[in-house]
């Protein structure tokens, strides 16, 4: 429109060009001075939408200082935004006192409206969705940093609980044995034997751990398969996790097992929207209940073996494996006596 320039307003026009290319590349660099050049940008395209009958200039702060703004609190979008439509509806308004007829349907004018019109407003739901996104992420981390504290928590306990009234006992044994050496020789042997013992005994305790390290716990399966399950449109909700987080590492390995398989075949086979696990102790037992609200329908398909494996996972842990018969979906009610605790 201004190239070659010919007369003043021509370069008045790529004068205010070069000062908008200016402010542009400050908004983004210079984050102090946006309380200046973000006003600044928005009349200079203003300028160009109200006097140079161009419309299409101020779709670049739309988008920019939209994004940005998303991070502020939202009263600084609705500032922006009155000053945003104000200088589009003046433009338009000066627009049709020069030609009327202007944006008529008959010459495309205003279809070429929308874009302008809606650019803030997407620009400003991507940015807040993409900050949505970012704090859910760093949330897992968190929560991940969590269960790895509460990991070392139940080693801890773990070993206290297991090892540490062992330990005791020999101390005490070895000491007697002590004593007994000078006072009474000939029951030195006894006391050596029991101390023996109970070493192995421990041997095996601290094999039992480590073995039990390997298995993952519910809070591991559920935090892994909660972002799966999130990725594939379905809300994970949990009853009684606070409970079960607290059993015994060898049940919530089986189950945490059960329930990463049961989980899977949700996201992939049963449409669902929604699936609930909720945790509980029946009379003499463990119990998980994953229910989903998805076509239900069969279970089996040829070339799989997930329900097989899961069945045959609880009954090497003595439990039980039951599909339920909800109205809708699929319910899998999972059952461990709690005698396998002691095993």
């Amino acid at each position: 429109m201004y190239v070659p320039a010919k007369t003043v307003a021509d370069w008045f026009w790529l004068s205010l060009l070069a000062v908008f290319l200016v402010l542009y590349v400050l908004v983004v660099e210079k984050d102090s001075w946006r309380p200046v050049t973000i006003p600044l940008e928005l009349v200079v395209t203003g300028l160009f939408a109200m006097l140079g009958e161009n419309l299409y200039l101020i779709i670049f702060p739309g988008w920019q200082v939209s994004f940005i703004l998303a991070r502020q609190p939202k009263k600084f979008f609705y500032w922006f935004l009155t000053g945003y439509y104000a200088f589009i509806i003046a433009g338009i308004w000066h627009a049709a006192q020069i030609a009327p007829d202007v944006f008529g349907w008959h010459n495309g004018q205003v279809m070429g409206l929308i874009f302008p019109m809606i650019s803030p407003l997407l620009s400003y739901t991507f940015s807040r969705s993409t900050l949505r996104q970012r704090q859910l992420r760093q949330t897992n981390r968190r929560l991940q940093t969590i269960v790895q504290r509460d990991e070392r928590e139940r080693i801890a306990r773990d070993l206290h609980d297991t090892l540490g009234q062992s330990f005791s006992m020999i101390t005490l044994k070895t000491e007697l044995a002590k004593k007994l050496l000078v006072k009474a020789p000939d029951k030195v042997a006894a006391e050596l034997d029991d101390i023996e013992q109970m070493s192995r005994q421990n041997l095996q305790m601290v094999r039992s751990i480590v073995n039990n390290l390997h298995q993952r716990s519910l809070s591991e399966v559920l935090l892994a398969q909660n972002r799966n399950l999130l990725a594939a449109n379905v809300w994970l909700t949990t009853t009684g996790e606070k409970l079960a987080i607290q059993w015994p590492t060898t049940i919530q390995g089986v189950f945490a097992a059960t329930m990463a398989e049961a989980l899977t075949n949700v996201i992939r086979h049963a449409h669902a929207h929604q699936v609930e696990v909720t945790f509980s102790e029946p009379d003499q037992g463990y119990q998980v209940i994953i229910q989903d609200d998805g076509k239900g329908g069969s279970l089996t398909r040829d070339g799989a073996n997930g329900i097989t494996g899961m069945q045959a996972r609880m009954l090497e842990a003595h439990g039980t494996f039951t599909i339920g018969t909800p109205s809708r979906g699929t319910q899998l009610i999972l059952n461990i006596p709690k005698e396998m605790a002691k095993a």
